[in-house]
């Protein structure tokens, strides 16, 4: 069996398959019926509507996060670094963070809860990994955010630790760190 597909003269398409849908008017049928052209399409074919596409984020449309820091916490630049950390006579630990770091970001209120909690024992600074190349690479950072607890001037054995972490998780962390320090 023949179908005829398109009743225009200059397009006739013939096909053995029954048709799926058939047009009765005249009218419905010249809407749906495809016009080819030899010239070509305005605007490569394509339809302006009037919704734009998202753009990508540039500089000036990215959003701006900024480092926060709450009580207790502190901000230090690698000037900084010497007076602050290295010849503090309490410990400090040291946080490496970044703006664009979401678990860093996600940890941030846990931070300053602790700062707060163990103040009169602990200080508490963070260290943004952009700005700070030279500390950054001097004391191997590769994950953020890195804790980092310091005493006398040096890094504490076995006080690393990269990621995220939950409050109760940050807080078990801390105290194992003071009674390893306060026991050597």
């Amino acid at each position: 069996m023949e179908t005829l597909l398109s009743s225009s003269p200059s397009v006739v398409v013939r096909s053995s398959l029954s048709p799926a849908r058939t047009i009765a008017s005249p009218s419905k049928l010249y809407s749906a019926v495809a016009t080819f052209s030899s010239t070509p399409p305005v605007n490569g074919g394509f339809r302006r509507n009037h919704h734009s596409l998202p753009r990508p984020f540039t500089s000036s449309t990215a959003p701006k996060f900024s480092i926060r820091c709450g009580a207790g916490v502190k901000e230090i630049k690698e000037s900084e670094f010497r007076s602050t950390v290295l010849e503090s006579s309490r410990p400090v630990l040291v946080e490496f963070v970044a703006t664009w770091c979401g678990p860093c970001r996600l940890i941030s209120p846990a931070m300053e809860s602790v700062a707060e909690e163990y103040g009169d024992r602990l200080e508490v600074v963070k260290i943004d990994h952009d700005a700070n190349p030279e500390l950054i690479h001097e004391y191997k950072v590769y994950g953020l955010p890195t804790l980092i607890l310091f005493k006398d001037g040096q890094e504490v054995a076995e006080s690393r630790r990269e990621g995220a972490i939950t409050k109760a998780k940050l807080k078990e962390y801390v105290d194992s760190l003071l009674e390893t320090i306060s026991v050597a």
